[in-house]
């Protein structure tokens, strides 16, 4: 099989597309890899004849994420705990009482600021929207944060990793294939070291509230 005419088969809008529509539904509260998708996409177009813009791929990487995190924001304040009780059964490691009960201790710590750095943490990237509307944040308030986390994390990735590809370009024969792999290699590292250091982060403040003799509810968390 020529990897290489496959990958050239893919019509760039269907990748623009897929980039956005992951990264929105990831923004709702759904566990998808949008972190990887979009680095994917994002190395894809740093080939040295590109059929992907670059522009196109940020572009959808942020209104995804913006819009992701506004439908996110509305349904968390009408469907809060039915939202978080329906994640629960579908992604239990991923969504259950201690993950919930993190989160939103981050956001009655960091408040606003949650909304923007969540962009770059993978359990509030997934939380901020329905957290921020469970909680009643204000909505304005929450759509700078939104926006301007949108722009940050999901531009400033998709152009770095564009820079990254380009000089790595210089020294890669065959590069969409090879590209691919590192895309793929890079995204899960991250994505499993991050994990690892929210996880850490989850069991440690679930082991506090223990100590202190307080049972984690994800409805009273402060």
């Amino acid at each position: 099989m020529d990897f290489n005419a496959l990958l050239d088969a893919v019509p760039a809008q269907a990748v623009y597309a897929l980039t956005g529509l992951i990264i929105l539904v990831e923004s709702i509260g759904i566990p998808l890899p949008g972190e990887i998708m979009l680095v994917t996409a994002s190395l894809l177009a740093s080939g040295p004849e590109p059929r992907i813009s670059i522009h196109g791929v940020a572009t959808a990487a942020i209104v995804g994420a913006a819009v992701g995190d506004s439908i996110g924001y509305f349904v968390g304040r009408h469907f809060g705990d039915r939202l978080f009780g329906w994640l629960g059964e579908r992604f239990p490691h991923h969504v259950n009482d201690e993950t919930i009960g993190y989160a939103k201790h981050a956001f009655h710590r960091h408040g606003v600021w949650a909304v923007f750095f969540g962009r770059f943490v993978a359990l509030l990237r997934i939380f901020a929207g329905p957290l921020a509307g469970s909680l009643r944040m204000s909505y304005p308030r929450f759509l700078l944060a939104n926006v301007t986390g949108a722009f940050a994390w999901a531009g400033g990735l998709a152009y770095g990793v564009h820079f990254l590809g380009k000089v790595a370009e210089k020294w890669m024969h065959n590069f969409s294939f090879v590209g691919l792999i590192v895309a793929l290699a890079f995204g899960v590292f991250v994505s499993t070291v991050m994990r690892k250091r929210i996880s850490a982060n989850v069991a440690a403040y679930a082991e506090a509230k223990r100590a202190a003799g307080e049972e984690i509810n994800p409805t009273t968390v402060a």
